[in-house]
This record gives C-alpha cells, structure tokens and sequence, in this order.
C-alpha cells in the first residue's frame, strides 16, 4: 500500500472533554473538542492522549467519529490498565494533551459496491467512522457492518428496519447510530444477547457471503479491526474467498509516532519482509502483506 507523505501533519492540542458517557463492564465514551484533529482525521487514524497528567506514558486510541464543523472528536475505550482507569475519572470540561492524527488510514475511495465492515471489542470505532466516511462521500456504496462483543454493547441494541434476505431472519440486533444512517448492521456474540447471531465475527460474514451470488460476491471487499485473533481469522476468511482486505492493527505503543520502534511487525513489502511501524507505517495494512497472519 503506498502511502502519501505523513510529515509535518501531527499536532499537540490540549483537548477539552465534552461529555463523557459510562457504560456496563467498564466502558466509556468521550467527545472532547479538539479542532486541528477535528479537521485532518481520517478514517483508520488515531490520537495518543495523555490520561492523567501525574502518568506520563500517553495511550493510543482509535477515533469513532470526527465532525470539523464543530471541531470535535469521539473515542471509545474500555478500562485496562492504569491509563484508561485514570481517564475514566476525567469530567467535562477538563483538558487532556493528545497528539494527533496518526497513522496510515483505510482507504478512502474507489470502494466495490459492497463494503463489508467487521468490527471485534475495541475494534468497533474505526469502523463507525469508516461507515461515517463512506456514507458521506460515496452514495453508490452499500456497506455491511458486522460487530461482535463478549460484553454488553456500549450502546442501546435494537432491531434493524433494513432487511437483509441473506442472513437468518431471527438476526436482527444493530447500531442504532448506524441504522439513523441507512446503513445495514449486524451484531454478534457467545452470550445469547437478544436478536445477536450467536457465534463468531468471522461466522456471520461466512453465511453472508455464502448467501451472495456469484456476481454480488465480488463487489465485496473487507476493513477490519480488532484483536489480533479476530484479525487473523478475518484474513483466513478473505484468503479464502479471494476478496480484498484491510486491517487496522491493535499494539502496545509507547511514543506512537514512530521514534521508538516499539510496535512493529513483519510485513511482506515489494523488496521482501521488513518490520514496519504500526504506528505510522499502520495502523492499517493489507492482510494479505502481515506475516502473522499467513502463519
């Protein structure tokens, strides 16, 4: 994947927390204002915070959503760790550092017709604001978005009014915020949630794809994020159906901007496997060029 000049495009802003919002097993969601990010985020990209000033190791967090109109950002994080346990105690109003934006993001145009997006944990905001993105740029698209949680999801579940033939029919479970867009959603878990396809991520998408004809299979291609588990079977499961994918990679960071080589990973480039940077070589790569997954 070729990747335009990244030079010169962080910023340091002192961000100010709008809201933010609790909910069940330890998970938050935080708008903070924050304009120069607000403006130059894309889809895939991240911010690396600074969660209390009295720690300072920052942590890196996917973005959810980005409006640059009102100069504001929306992260999605559950607590793990000192970090985030510290940023859950932050309250509206209050100014957090953060640098941003970083990282290579998705791609953000010449899609196939149908975009399926597969989100695992933590791994579901880049993927509400890849959906976002496709949704206002690219009207000819319909993309699928399956998202799957071993805890409650961080938002309130309905049933989806946008009706989908290939999948079964008691599977009905979406995103409210995903479905206001007119955009189709699926949920997955083990834990028997109501209206949730019970099983896997990467099962869902296989009797979706199933179910396709031949001709509307290959306007698919797939973006994902999540544990590197979920990843690795995403991958399987493009291999295997010769489709196109994209993952954004989860690793531990300690500068996030590329000085410290601390999160690299073995990548298949044109001159042979060399370690690159998740962090600003990434976090999104094709699947078919991460090592770990060809294992």
């Amino acid at each position: 994947m070729n990747h335009p000049d990244t030079r010169n495009t962080l910023f340091v802003e002192q961000a100010e927390v709008i809201f933010h919002d609790a909910y069940p097993e330890h998970q938050y969601h935080m708008q903070l204002r924050a304009p120069e990010t607000a403006t130059r985020a894309k889809a895939g990209q991240f911010i690396h915070m600074q969660c209390h000033p009295s720690l300072l190791m920052r942590r890196p967090m996917s973005l959810m959503r980005v409006n640059a109109k009102n100069e504001t950002i929306d992260i999605l994080y559950k607590v793990h760790g000192q970090g985030t346990e510290f940023l859950s105690t932050r309250n509206k109003g209050e100014i957090i550092d953060l640098i941003g934006p970083i990282g290579q993001p998705f791609k953000l145009e010449h899609y196939k017709k149908r975009p399926l997006l597969i989100g695992g944990g933590v791994g579901i905001p880049p993927m509400v604001f890849l959906a976002e993105h496709m949704k206002q740029n690219h009207k000819d698209i319909k993309p699928f978005v399956i998202m799957g949680s071993e805890i409650p999801f961080p938002f309130k579940t309905q049933p989806s009014h946008i009706m989908m033939k290939e999948l079964p029919p008691d599977v009905i479970a979406c995103m409210p915020l995903l479905e206001d867009w007119g955009i189709a959603s699926r949920l997955t878990s083990l834990q028997d949630y109501a209206g949730c396809f019970h099983g896997y991520v990467t099962d869902l998408a296989r009797h979706w794809l199933d179910n396709l004809d031949e001709e509307e299979r290959a306007e698919v291609e797939i973006f994902t994020c999540g544990p590197t588990p979920m990843l690795k079977a995403v991958s399987q499961l493009a291999r295997e159906y010769d489709l196109a994918c994209q993952v954004s990679l989860e690793e531990y960071m300690a500068c996030a901007v590329g000085g410290c080589a601390g999160c690299t990973v073995l990548i298949e480039t044109d001159n042979g496997p060399a370690m690159k940077r998740v962090c600003v070589d990434g976090p999104v790569f094709e699947s078919s060029t991460v090592k770990l997954f060809q294992e």
